[in-house]
């Protein structure tokens, strides 16, 4: 097995353009309504409007001249309303204990006395149902929408700087000196505080998507943790204190702000791009609703905006990269050919699979063919903001704030699955999974469910029973090849647990199976139904997983292991593209990982019933592994000969004797119902066997089982001569 680096320093940088507010007063903070129009307030009382399509200016209203912005929050917009493209207020905290609710066009709707002193940060709830707002008084508020007081959640004798509410709006996270605390609203829930800077924390923020917390202190440190207070990441000491954080919406990127510094991050951490504007302190970062550009308020009297391009994106022969705004490069590293795209509205994602490359715009979506790039399909999108774009081998999956959508590569929409209590803004790639005849989703309301759908009509799957697990799930991804009734789902639950399960649910539960252990990242192969993990200190290969409803005693044998120590703290599995694996370091670089091509080729022989090449196969190539694969394939596929063969190779000299001895039974029924034994499933062979009337050898099998109580009852049925055999 081999495996390279290679570091992708430019995976992602910032295009800096600078424009300068009105008067060099400090710009306090700033907000963006639309994806091409911000406010910005500063401490010439003034809030500005700049509409990046014009480069055009405006000031919307000049407050009092006692009124000092500190903080500004737009209202959300209403989630799944389509039409409503833009918010219409937004809440302005200010120096003189106030908050003010403001409509777009700068008229002041309410003021409402908030706090003793400054009032330093107010944020909406995701639903746009509650305020909350904190001070320098210590107190942390939480307010109507109306600006009625509701309650207040905590009081301490330091100021609070930052807030920010959890994924749920169920929990408010906020600063105290040099440690953060989680309060829940509900009066008696357990609260949270570590000590997390070793200076005054400044700023802080909790993403939706990815449920992870940012931090950036006096220390002049920024850090990564987890809801749980556990610490993720932590940034080499800077020059000067870090005085704004912010992440990305879908929570893949964030923004980091200091004197004269502005730094584009991974959300493990890294960093992609450091830039050195001369701005002064950025001490407010926000990011556009589409995640393309960021906008920051600086001590100067400059609003810095920046935009994220060099995006890259690999598959094969092929590297895509988003050189401007609009442009994108295509080229085939086996021949060096070149190829420009260019589109009418900015790039907000693209994802590049299955020989193709599915971009989405402001407006509309694109769909290319790695065999013709210059005759795009093109289609018109619901909603502008596309949040996710997942691909299979026949279609492809957009998530927008209106929802879940499924189109062919044709441009033919094929279904939109829905569920109690969806929420599109905090969907992403672990927590949604495509396959050609299976959408599985995480619920987010309670995460030991998953949502199972058919694909081409969004309906839940079979007699649309949930998939239900004992513990929170963390990640999931559906095998993608084979058969619709062999579909596999595997998953990684809250113990780090790597579980598989069927999809296919229909009266009787499937059984949820144990692959492995400390599992923190996995993937299929788009080729074939083998998947991959870093489990602890290992790097796991599971040539067949359905090991494990047939002979469990062999999976281990069909593992293929190696040790992950150079992979560093923290590794993730980007891809697994035919024998290739993909993993990115905590350092931001990428290892390539070649495994055996055999195992696939071993799959691919069984999908068509090729025993015998099959064995050839084996035999050449004289390893262990592939010898367990092929007895496990066998056994699935009711081949016993070729299965003798296998076992008799790894040397499990007795399933050889068992399996000689199915072949000599007298019927059919008896051979399944031994071959189901064999697999260990002892109910479906009693059934079976009591269903072709041989209720003595389902008597037989459960005194050779040492099970007397179910023999018991059978015996009963003898006594009537139901079994022909007797």
């Amino acid at each position: 097995m081999d495996f390279f680096h290679s570091f992708i320093g430019s995976f992602a940088k910032l295009f800096l353009k600078y424009l300068r507010s009105c008067v060099a007063e400090l710009v306090s903070c700033v907000g963006w309504n639309t994806a091409e129009e911000l406010y910005s307030c500063s401490d010439d009382h003034q809030i500005v409007k700049w509409n990046l399509l014009t480069s055009e200016t405006s000031q919307i209203v000049k407050l009092p001249d006692d009124i000092y912005p500190i903080d500004l929050h737009w209202f959300p917009k209403s989630l799944g309303i389509k039409k409503q493209t833009q918010a219409e207020s937004f809440v302005l905290t200010s120096s003189d204990g106030k908050f003010h609710l403001i409509s777009k066009l700068g008229r002041v709707e309410k003021s409402v006395e908030a706090h003793c002193g400054a009032v330093l940060a107010g944020r909406w709830n995701y639903e746009g149902t509650a305020l909350v707002t904190v001070g320098e008084d210590g107190q942390i508020k939480i307010w109507s929408k109306t600006g009625m007081l509701r309650s207040t959640l905590a009081q301490q004798g330091t100021p609070v700087y930052s807030v920010a509410w959890g994924p749920d709006s169920e929990k408010v996270l906020y600063t105290a000196g040099k440690q953060l605390i989680i309060k829940p609203l509900q009066p008696n829930a357990k609260v949270l505080q570590w000590k997390a800077h070793d200076g005054i924390i400044l700023k802080v923020d909790w993403n939706s998507v990815n449920d992870l917390i940012l931090s950036a202190g006096e220390d002049c440190k920024y850090k990564v943790w987890d809801s749980y207070g556990r610490p993720l990441y932590s940034s080499q000491p800077h020059e000067h204190p870090i005085t704004s954080v912010a992440w990305a919406p879908d929570g893949e990127l964030f923004a980091v702000g200091s004197f004269h510094t502005l730094r584009l991050c991974d959300k493990t951490g890294w960093s992609y791009a450091l830039e050195k504007p001369n701005t002064g302190s950025i001490f407010n970062i926000t990011w556009s609703i589409d995640g393309t550009q960021i906008a920051g308020a600086c001590g100067n009297g400059h609003v810095v905006f920046a935009h994220v391009v060099e995006q890259r994106w690999e598959w094969k022969d092929f590297q895509v990269t988003l050189t401007k705004r609009r442009t994108m490069q295509v080229r085939n590293v086996l021949n060096d050919a070149v190829d420009l795209l260019e589109f009418r509205d900015r790039v907000i994602k693209a994802s590049l699979n299955y020989a193709h490359l599915v971009v989405s715009t402001s407006l509309q979506c694109y769909v290319f063919s790695t065999k013709n790039w210059n005759t795009p399909l093109i289609f018109d999108l619901k909603e502008g903001t596309v949040s996710l774009i997942l691909q299979a081998e026949r279609h492809f999956l957009l998530v927008d704030g209106g929802g879940i959508y499924l189109y062919s590569y044709d441009g033919r929409f094929l279904s939109s699955p829905k569920f109690p209590g969806m929420r599109t803004d905090i969907l992403n790639a672990q927590t949604v999974s495509l396959s050609n005849d299976t959408i599985a989703i995480k619920d987010k309301a309670d995460e030991k469910i998953i949502f199972l759908f058919e694909a081409s009509t969004g309906k839940p799957l079979g007699d649309g029973k949930l998939l239900s697990h004992k513990n929170e799930i963390l990640e999931i991804a559906l095998d993608q090849k084979g058969l619709t009734n062999d579909r596999k789902i595997a998953f990684i639950d809250k113990n780090r647990d790597l579980c598989i399960t069927s999809v296919k649910r229909f009266g009787k539960e499937e059984q949820i199976i144990k692959l492995g252990t400390m599992v923190h990242t996995l993937a299929w192969s788009d080729t074939c139904n083998i998947l991959c993990g870093l489990q602890d200190t290992r790097f796991t290969v599971w040539y067949y997983p359905n090991t494990v409803y047939v002979d469990r005693d062999i999976l281990p044998k069909t593992l293929y292991e190696r040790d992950a120590s150079e992979f560093s703290k923290n590794p993730h599995i980007v891809s697994f593209v035919g024998n290739q694996v993909t993993i990115r370091r905590a350092d931001g670089s990428l290892i390539h990982i070649s495994i055996s091509p055999y195992p696939a080729i071993l799959h691919e022989y069984v999908s068509s019933s090729k025993w015998e090449d099959a064995v050839r196969l084996c035999r050449f190539v004289k390893e262990q592994t592939m010898w367990a694969c092929l007895a496990a394939m066998a056994v699935a596929n009711r081949d016993m000969t070729t299965a003798e063969i296998a076992y008799a190779a790894i040397g499990e000299i007795d399933k050889v004797q068992y399996i000689n001895s199915i072949k000599n039974l007298p019927s059919k029924e008896s051979k399944m119902a031994h071959i189901l034994m064999f697999s260990g499933n002892i109910q479906e062979a009693e059934m079976v066997l009591l269903q072709a009337g041989l209720v003595y050898q389902a008597i037989q099998i459960n005194i050779n089982l040492y099970n007397w109580e179910r023999r018991a009852g059978q015996g009963e049925e003898i006594m009537f001569g139901l079994d022909p055999e007797v």
